[in-house]
């Protein structure tokens, strides 16, 4: 019998031999399997699932509402809703797959792709409903979905500067980083997005050790900044003053409100509901006033529990995290998807005035829906951890007492 020869490298060759290369990639996925949180994952599957179904009972409305010399099949966008559901987690997927090296150069390098994206909008943007926020490059998308999780992965980077140096003037770039986005963002306009940056920027910041006796400062600046926005921005305005006056019945937010009422607590059926049909963007910002009509007010609660349990278990997971910016990335995205997802609530329950702000992972989205899925992605990643590994708590009270113009009291480990 023949012996069998060890595989000998040629010269100049690097790469393993051909059959080493799915042991190598099944070694991978075990590694991602034992350290990815399930627990989220799972979560945000059946998030994802409650999506589908939900598109599939606000589609017959929007289809007939938005037919014209074509007519749209009743389940047009829930058909559409699957493919990009399924193009959404392979990205999920893939990106949740990442070392977070990757993961914070990809976020930087998008952050800086998607401002360029935001400068072109305003020349050769497509406007939708009088607003210029896409790009049509042969695929349409809006730049900020995709730039919401590369601007928390960004600007935790840049606030995780002040563990190594805590005279770093970290915060004022961060803010013109987040002034330039919100700049950008009224121009198209967008005060939805705007609003849900500056919140994230706010939550990085207070987390990051801005002195207590200055959060106080930034919050009225930015009580200063809507009354400024409503004086002279006539979109935040109209909003505003709409949402004051308590809407009229044709109001979306007051529709909205009716529909998500009218099934009661146990909803009138899957494609029995009535009042969907005259519901602006039924499938997209007001899809869980259709989940109410045609659901119930029971489901909704489970659609506000699943996001709850989302932000809380990442938040658990942070618990003992002992890198200053994996804890201020993981909140960051957290902030973004959680206050997105409240926001859209709130305004279909008619406690805040209409952002145009679609709930993440279950209206209906092509850009937004893998923007989103992205966005899981990075959380995914960034909080995947060794389960064999002990750590150390964070020193929340040391991150606390770090001063701007000083040295930090007390030691941030990264």
């Amino acid at each position: 019998m023949t012996p069998v020869r060890p595989y000998v490298p040629r010269p100049g060759e690097r790469s393993a031999p051909p059959a080493q290369f799915p042991q190598s990639r099944k070694r991978q996925l075990k590694v991602w399997w034992r350290e990815v949180d399930r627990v989220l994952l799972a979560l945000v599957l059946a998030l994802m699932t409650v999506g589908a179904i939900s598109v599939a009972a606000a589609s017959p409305a929007s289809a007939r509402r938005l037919s014209g010399t074509a007519h749209l099949p009743d389940l047009y966008f829930f058909w559409l809703h699957l493919r990009w559901q399924f193009l959404g987690l392979i990205v999920l997927l893939g990106t949740s797959l990442m070392p977070r090296e990757l993961v914070r150069r990809g976020s930087i390098l998008m952050s800086a792709a998607m401002i360029f994206a935001m400068l072109l909008v305003p020349m050769i943007g497509t406007e939708v409903n009088g607003a210029r926020r896409w790009l049509d490059l042969g695929i349409r998308f809006q730049p900020s979905e995709f730039l919401k999780p590369a601007f928390a992965v960004a600007c935790a980077w840049v606030l995780s500067w002040r563990a190594r140096d805590a005279e770093l003037p970290v915060i004022p770039l961060s803010a013109i980083f987040v002034g330039t986005v919100v700049v950008l963002l009224m121009i198209q306009p967008n005060l939805g997005d705007a609003i849900l940056f500056v919140g994230c920027w706010f939550v990085l910041v207070v987390l990051a050790g801005l002195p207590m006796q200055r959060v106080g400062v930034l919050f009225g600046v930015g009580v200063g900044g809507l009354a400024l926005a409503y004086t002279f921005y006539d979109n935040a305005r109209h909003r505003i003053d709409s949402f004051l006056g308590g809407g009229t019945a044709f109001d979306q937010v007051d529709l909205a409100s009716r529909t998500l009422m009218a099934g009661g607590w146990t909803g009138s059926g899957l494609w029995l509901g009535t009042r969907k049909m005259i519901l602006p963007e039924a499938h997209t910002d007001y899809i869980f006033s259709v989940i109410g009509e045609e659901f119930g007010l029971l489901t909704c609660a489970v659609v506000v529990l699943i996001y709850l349990a989302i932000v809380v278990r990442v938040l658990v997971r942070l618990v003992d995290e002992d890198n200053l910016f994996i804890l201020l990335a993981a909140t960051g995205l957290t902030a973004l998807f959680g206050g997105q997802a409240f926001v859209n609530i709130l305004v279909n329950l008619q406690l805040f005035p209409s952002k145009g702000l679609t709930l993440p992972l279950v209206s209906y989205g092509g850009s937004s829906t893998i923007a989103q899925c992205f966005l899981v992605g990075l959380l995914l990643a960034i909080t995947r951890r060794n389960p064999y590994l002990s750590r150390e708590k964070f020193d929340w009270r040391g991150a606390i007492e770090i001063s701007p113009l000083g040295r930090a009291d007390g030691e941030v480990r990264r």
